[in-house]
């Protein structure tokens, strides 16, 4: 197995976590960082596990999604507060299971690994996201072999999920057709 990353730097995304006795609770914001790692057994015609300058999907993802935006746990005992700011124009909101940095990598883990299985005909896959809030924080979303049966992959589990209505990718729950219009 061949591995490869892609860095995405400076995206300016805040969130809050709603049961942190301190001031975590709060909205606030970050310089984030998005690392990616590919891995796949058969390069392209071009030699590449993935070329990045095709990836166009995944940043354009990322600006549509998380640019400027807010994420917030979908749980949030204030989200109809927030949701009324966001529908003012004052937030851009992006719901999520858990608005920790692990919360957040496991997400895009998800969304990003259905993306890529779709865009690459299956002959890649994502072994981990990397997610820095800054300079000194971060988590790494890699899941448990193990935990996978030999029939289902990472990117089929979130599949299956957006098949249920499950947003893995923004605010409204979306159809299975519609989130790979993204």
């Amino acid at each position: 197995m061949l591995t490869c990353s892609k860095i995405y730097r400076d995206i300016p995304l805040s969130h809050r976590q709603p049961r942190h006795p301190g001031r975590c609770s709060r909205i606030h914001g970050h310089s984030w960082t998005i690392t990616i790692t590919f891995a796949g057994d058969e390069l392209d015609e071009n030699g590449f596990i993935v070329d990045f300058g095709e990836l166009h999907y995944l940043s354009d993802w990322i600006d549509e999604n998380l640019d400027h935006a807010t994420v917030l746990a979908s749980d949030d005992p204030r989200l109809d507060e927030l949701q009324a700011l966001a529908a003012s124009g004052l937030l851009k909101i992006h719901l999520v299971d858990s608005a920790s940095c692990e919360g957040i990598a496991r997400h895009l883990f998800d969304v990003f690994s259905a993306m890529v299985s779709e865009n690459t005909e299956g002959r890649v896959h994502i072994v981990s996201v990397e997610l820095h809030e800054d300079s000194r924080n971060s988590a790494l979303y890699r899941p448990d072999p193990t935990q996978q049966s030999s029939t289902e992959t990472v990117s089929e589990k979130a599949l299956a999920r957006l098949s249920k209505g499950h947003d893995l990718g923004g605010e409204q729950p979306l159809g299975r057709d519609e989130a790979h219009a993204r």
